[in-house]
């Protein structure tokens, strides 16, 4: 039997590969001459850099950036250096983690670090890039992460605006005279999983500026001071366009990448299924395994276990899902492509006990064992 696992991160419990690798146990109890390839999986949020980086034989890499309060963080992302790939997600330099509740203000957050990681990587030779642009401590427009990779935003006095929203209040002129010329080199995947435009009731501002601690007037002057910067870029580059999809993502950083960079927004689990191939692996196999931490109807709706099962739908290979939690909402699983799924919780526990590393992993083996016992008889 050739079994094919890519299962997704029980986020903080266990990473996707160790996930993996406790279902391989699993079979191996049962069957120890199974075929088993264990593929890493991720949606492109939290978790994809470390599922790609451990899961493609890619290397860690950590650089010290200005953070979404201008104070210096350690950010880690990762590299692959046989295709010249960096994976970065933008949170690790501008992410609302970052950031105590009680200093959450957008006016002042700044994606600056992002550009910083992205420069580090371009002068290590990457030169593609899969980014993750999920929870984001900002609403800048991406113009921080733009100035880091030497685009001039200024104001009337010809002085760089400040950091923050607040910059683009003060914004009168942009210049790329003095942009790193490897970026045009540069061609970026962009991990983006929702559609909101950049300004109006559905822009960045108005959906996502409350979490990050944004007032109601507040609201109302980031949204117009977006849209002052989305009509100057326009005047000069072609390819401004506040009205597309996704450009309001990570408060408007997916505007600043498709407007200044070489960028395409897509479907997070998209871009890790492409980069993993797992296609490739998946069309010969006998059976698929998948699953995430919670089962649930959000699964159903595509998350990265069902991007899985749909794969495997198209060789008609039968899918079976673990997961740390399972709720009434996830039979539409059944329906998705996930033939069936099972728990692997064994007793009564306190959550804080089940998702200790040791405790879940032997869950899981234990769990994967008794299922493929029954599956052997």
């Amino acid at each position: 039997m050739k079994v094919v696992v890519a299962v997704d991160s029980f986020k903080g419990s266990l990473t996707s590969m160790e996930a993996g690798n406790a279902v391989l146990e699993g079979i191996r109890r049962v069957d120890s001459k199974a075929d088993v390839i264990v593929r890493p999986l991720a949606d492109g949020g939290e978790g994809t850099v470390e599922a790609l980086v451990r899961g493609m034989n890619g290397s860690m890499q950590t650089v010290m950036v200005t953070g979404p309060l201008g104070e210096l963080v350690s950010c880690e992302y990762g590299i692959m250096k046989d295709s010249k790939t960096a994976v970065i997600e933008m949170s690790g330099a501008a992410g609302l983690t970052l950031v105590p509740e009680e200093k959450r203000n957008p006016f002042h957050t700044t994606t600056y670090g992002v550009g910083e990681v992205i420069k580090d990587a371009i002068s290590k030779g990457c030169r593609r890039f899969l980014v993750g642009i999920g929870g984001s401590a900002t609403n800048d427009g991406g113009i921080g992460m733009l100035q880091a990779l030497g685009y001039g935003f200024f104001d009337q006095n010809g002085n760089q605006v400040s950091f923050g929203a607040k910059g683009l209040k003060e914004l009168d002129r942009i210049t790329d005279s003095s942009v790193l010329p490897e970026l045009k080199e540069c061609e970026f995947r962009v991990a983006c999983d929702v559609t909101n435009i950049l300004c109006g009731e559905n822009g960045c501002s108005a959906v996502y500026g409350p979490q990050k601690g944004a007032t109601s007037s507040m609201i109302t002057q980031m949204d117009q001071w977006l849209g002052h910067y989305a009509k100057l870029a326009g005047e000069t580059y072609k390819k401004a366009n506040p009205n597309q999809a996704g450009t309001g993502a990570a408060g408007g950083l997916g505007f600043a990448f498709l407007t200044f960079t070489n960028a395409v927004l897509e479907s997070g689990i998209k871009i890790v299924l492409e980069e993993t191939k797992l296609e490739d692996y998946i069309k010969e196999a006998d059976l698929v395994i998948t699953g995430e931490g919670r089962l649930d109807f959000q699964t159903a709706m595509g998350k990265a276990p069902v991007g899985v099962a749909k794969l495997a739908k198209k060789y008609q290979i039968p899918v079976i899902a673990f997961a740390g939690s399972v709720t009434r909402e996830a039979v539409e699983c059944n329906e998705n492509g996930i033939d069936a799924f099972f728990p692997i919780l064994r007793e009564v526990s306190t959550l804080e006990e089940a998702m200790k590393q040791e405790n879940a992993k032997a869950n899981m083996i234990d769990t994967v064992e008794q299922v493929f016992r029954f599956m052997n008889i």
